[in-house]
């Protein structure tokens, strides 16, 4: 007798005793997997080369994102990040704590946290701008120019898709 279970993953998995090799599937070779492996080498390089080694890419960002658009709300950085809203709590406390931004209470809607840039964090910034384009340098590597180019070309459309 056969359960309900069983008839679906029939139908989902046809070929279920197969490897994935088998299956013409090699996950090496697979975007996702070539792009965790690239992030990965990123953040090593981004860990080595920052002038703070408790300062991640992501905190990184963040300060450089005040820092362009000036004091913003917690939505307000979510949006221009790309970080989610669960992240960028974390993000904001971690850098609260080393004194690199201020929190403050929007005057026109006590409920909404305004983030600032301090002092402290435009130094840090400064002083990380010229290592992160080195940063980026060394991420593309061998990268050619040209290849550079249609790398950051073929990101920007596949990032795009998702809006």
């Amino acid at each position: 007798m056969s359960n309900s279970f069983d008839h679906a993953v029939d139908e989902v998995e046809p070929n279920a005793a197969a490897t994935p090799h088998q299956q013409d599937y090699e996950f090496s070779e697979q975007v996702g997997h070539l792009l965790r492996r690239a992030y990965q080498r990123h953040t090593a390089i981004f860990q080595s080369q920052s002038c703070d080694k408790q300062l991640t890419a992501i905190q990184f960002v963040t300060l450089c994102t005040i820092m362009d658009n000036g004091p913003s709300a917690l939505t307000d950085l979510v949006k221009a990040t790309a970080i989610d809203p669960a992240t960028i709590r974390g993000v904001i406390k971690r850098l609260k704590a080393r004194d690199w931004i201020s929190l403050s209470s929007d005057p026109n809607d006590q409920r909404k946290v305004i983030v600032d840039i301090t002092l402290a964090g435009r130094e840090l910034v400064a002083t990380m701008v010229p290592r992160a384009k080195r940063i980026s340098d060394m991420t593309m590597g061998k990268l050619n120019p040209a290849e550079r180019v249609a790398l950051m070309h073929l990101l920007e459309k596949m990032n795009a898709s998702e809006e």
